[in-house]
């Protein structure tokens, strides 16, 4: 998997580094070393990602990579956590070919208290309820990464982009279906949009959010 934003090269602390703009050990399953695969215009590399602390990591960038780009410049940068697969598909009785349904709507799924968004959501777009997504995803409260739920998706079938957006707050035209990532104190929140409307587990069914807030999205494949 993929997570693309944009980020800028900069000079902090006697070296120059990108950035990582989301928590590695939340998004991605994935603590202590990280190597990662770097790609921006037409650069691309292999590298340990330098923990800042608390799964903040940021990118470093050597004098080689360096002398291709431009300080303080954005690029729009794609980031792959190398040999850090979670898969579940093996045993899944569901394919792309035969996946748990077709999604042509959305019902919510509500979480009963907080720590259980990931499941819910993932629950909406495969048409269960969210004790069965528990069972399926063997995870409880604050344990739903979006790591696990993609693996969950591939194991019921259900096609997806193979890169997470990372929008910081700025405004985008969002796909059809999508889970979005919001953030929300120390971890993050999801909620699932589908055609315009935005599936809350918390709040119900809203017709309209607030795009400032978001952090990024996953595309779920409706077609």
């Amino acid at each position: 998997m993929k997570y693309e934003f944009e980020g800028t090269v900069e000079f902090r602390e006697n070296e120059n580094t990108i950035a990582v703009p989301f928590n590695v050990w939340e998004v991605c399953e994935k603590v202590g070393d990280a190597p990662v695969r770097v790609c921006f215009d037409d650069v691309c590399f292999i590298c340990d990602l330098v923990p800042k602390g608390q799964g903040y990591y940021d990118i470093p960038v050597n004098q080689d990579t360096l002398s291709k780009v431009e300080l303080g410049k954005k690029y729009l940068i794609s980031i792959e956590i190398v040999g850090n697969v979670v898969s579940m598909s093996s045993n899944s009785p569901y394919s792309t070919q035969n996946p748990i349904r077709k999604i042509d709507s959305i019902d919510l799924v509500t979480q009963p208290w907080d720590g259980l968004c990931g499941q819910a959501c993932v629950a909406m777009i495969a048409g269960t309820s969210l004790d069965e997504m528990c069972d399926i995803m063997k995870c409880r409260e604050w344990q739903a990464n979006m790591s696990k739920m993609i693996a969950t998706l591939e194991y019921l079938g259900i096609r997806h982009a193979d890169k997470i957006v990372y929008t910081l707050g700025k405004p985008v035209e969002l796909p059809r279906c999508c889970i979005i990532m919001e953030k929300m104190g120390r971890y993050s929140h999801y909620l699932v949009g589908f055609e315009g409307k935005y599936y809350e587990p918390n709040q119900g069914v809203l017709p309209e959010f607030d795009m400032t807030k978001m952090v990024g999205y996953l595309e779920v494949i409706t077609e």
